[in-house]
């Protein structure tokens, strides 16, 4: 059996920042910030209901021809991710008519943006999302970019209200989580 070369992902520098689709040895970086994210700056740490991609990333990214996901790297460290799939979100924590309005299949959901604190204020997620919405409008099938952010994460609603038109504000709906959901226009690539 003859072994094929595969291409590596298209990278772009950001300073001293390379930013690119992760391969699966990005896996268990990627994991680290993630998880790091959760203890850290969530306070909840892990929950498998919610979790289950961070631990299953081929499942969740790299087997998947429709979810990817991309990484900040600096000295061969993963320092920031980005993640997209192919669900909407999920009823309950979130209300019904959201899910309804975003279902799974067409609706690409960004996932996991998280930066390491000590690496934030360098443009790295902007990027990750801009790399993550050109992989949206590769990928046949979607036709809608959506995503939720927890307001309370320092940095989090003044990010997305820069890239991204509120659709709801969970914190007015008590029933439901707090979330604040977004829409981000397809781009044209």
């Amino acid at each position: 059996m003859r072994e094929v070369a595969v291409a590596p992902p298209e990278e772009r520098q950001i300073g001293r920042y390379v930013v690119r689709e992760a391969t699966r040895q990005d896996a268990a970086g990627a994991r680290s910030v993630m998880l790091d994210t959760f203890y850290r700056e969530f306070g909840h740490g892990y929950d498998a209901r919610w979790h289950r991609d961070v631990i299953d990333m081929d499942a969740a990214y790299f087997d998947h021809p429709r979810q990817a996901l991309f990484v900040a790297v600096l000295d061969g460290e993963v320092v920031a991710t980005t993640g997209v799939r192919s669900d909407g979100p999920q009823s309950p924590p979130h209300a019904p008519w959201l899910a309804e309005r975003y279902p799974s299949g067409t609706t690409a959901q960004i996932f996991r943006v998280y930066v390491r604190r000590e690496h934030r204020r360098h443009g790295l997620a902007r990027e990750l999302v801009d790399l993550a919405c050109r992989f949206v409008a590769r990928t046949p099938g979607y036709d809608t970019i959506y995503l939720h952010t927890n307001a309370a994460i320092d940095g989090a609603e003044p990010f997305w209200r820069s890239v991204a038109k509120e659709i709801h504000d969970g914190r007015t709906d008590p029933a439901h989580s707090p979330a604040v959901h977004f829409e981000i226009p397809i781009p044209i690539v």
